[in-house]
């Protein structure tokens, strides 16, 4: 789940980052307001969206006086950024850059340690640096079980060629972010750019937070603290009412899983699941020509009440023709079970059962149950012995019938 820009600099300040002085906004009365509460200085108003490409899109503009304050918040609040509508304006300090850093925290799933990427190049794309200036940019893993020292960090930045009181003022900056990444499980922890002023300080001018989002139980106080609904999905975007519902769905009942809920613009609806099959089966429709309405993730033995409620909803998705309901090999979730609430939901949506699920494939606990509940319905199903790849392509090709 991603954080808006204000809501990371929030964390950020709460584990003492330097950052300029600011305020949230919501429309142009409020950055006039702020403008002459930051002391009548040059501001930078930034459209706050879960996206990238905001400067680009003019979502970005800078006022020397009330008057330009007031005009460029009434000039962002109805620009979109890839499909964003703006949430709020952030008004902060302009601040006079001397020279501009990057640094992420994120994770490297090939070596199964958090790496820190750091560049004395900031302010533009790092893969951009990354391909034309390799040697500045540094890579350095660390452990997430073993103490973090701040020598780490040192390492990370020295690597660049940052020397002296740079790299002393440098490293409690990049050692907190690392902190940060490791205290909140967060998957990425970015300042980009970290700038060096005129004066030799640094500020954070622009950060990127975001949570994997299996933990956010554990970081309820943080997400109450910055007004963070359990609505929200974050997803690089709002959540659509479609996937609001869906978890809806989920908290609704404890037993089981049936959420995580993505909305895509495809025909075919999924009810797919069991550890990484939800996203093999995903990518196995995709690569065959199908055209997904939905991701979503299903297991760990749901009620028959969470497998209908899931199914309907995806149904009453506008576009949706047919589901597909697939698993890989799993032994804690009944197929009889899930058998009996996509039925039961296709049912209660109107649909014929033997027309709507293209495909069902859930090998597992009372297998055969499951499945002379499927031949009473009419509906097309598979045991283990077809590859989840095999079965996607069924789906999609009924879809083409």
């Amino acid at each position: 789940m991603r954080f808006y820009e204000y809501e990371a600099k929030a964390l950020f300040r709460r584990h003492g980052l330097p950052l300029a002085k600011s305020e949230i906004v919501q429309d142009a009365a409020g950055a006039t307001a702020a403008f002459e509460n930051l002391g009548g200085v040059p501001v930078v108003l930034k459209s706050q969206v879960l996206s990238g490409g905001r400067m680009k899109a003019g979502a970005v503009k800078f006022a020397d006086d009330a008057e330009e304050a007031t005009a460029a918040a009434e000039a962002i609040k109805p620009i979109e950024v890839n499909g964003q509508r703006c949430r709020s304006i952030l008004v902060e300090e302009k601040s006079p850059i001397a020279q501009e850093y990057f640094v992420a925290i994120t994770w490297d799933g090939r070596a199964k340690r958090p790496v820190c990427v750091f560049s004395d190049m900031g302010g533009i794309d790092i893969e951009e640096v990354a391909e034309a200036y390799p040697e500045h940019v540094s890579k350095t893993h660390f452990s997430s079980i073993l103490p973090l020292t701040p020598r780490i960090a040192k390492e990370a930045v020295s690597a660049t060629g940052v020397s002296g009181s740079d790299l002393n003022k440098l490293t409690p900056i990049v050692f907190e972010l690392m902190k940060i990444f490791l205290e909140y499980d967060l998957t990425l922890a970015e300042i980009n750019p970290l700038a060096q002023l005129a004066d030799g300080r640094f500020i954070v001018l622009d950060g990127h937070i975001d949570m994997e989002a299996e933990a956010r139980g554990e970081h309820t106080a943080l997400l109450d603290e910055l007004g963070i609904g359990e609505d929200e999905t974050r997803q690089a975007r709002p959540p659509t009412p479609f996937e609001i519902e869906g978890a809806r769905v989920n908290a609704a009942d404890h037993r089981g899983v049936a959420g995580n809920v993505v909305e895509f613009d495809g025909n075919l609806g999924l009810v797919i699941g069991a550890g990484g099959g939800s996203l093999t089966l995903f990518d196995a429709v995709r690569n065959q020509g199908g055209r997904p309405a939905n991701y979503c993730e299903i297991g760990g033995n749901p009620s028959m009440s969470k497998a209908k409620e899931l199914t309907k909803l995806i149904l009453s998705k506008p576009g949706v023709e047919k589901i597909a309901v697939m698993m890989n090999v799993v032994s804690n979730t009944r197929v009889d079970i899930v058998a009996r609430g996509v039925i039961k939901g296709c049912l209660e949506a109107g649909q014929d059962p033997a027309e709507t699920i293209a495909i069902f494939r859930i090998p597992g606990a009372w297998e055969e149950e499951g499945f002379k509940i499927l031949e009473k319905y009419g509906v097309d199903y598979c045991d283990r012995s077809v590859s989840m790849y095999d079965a996607a392509g069924r789906a999609v090709a009924k879809m083409q019938e």
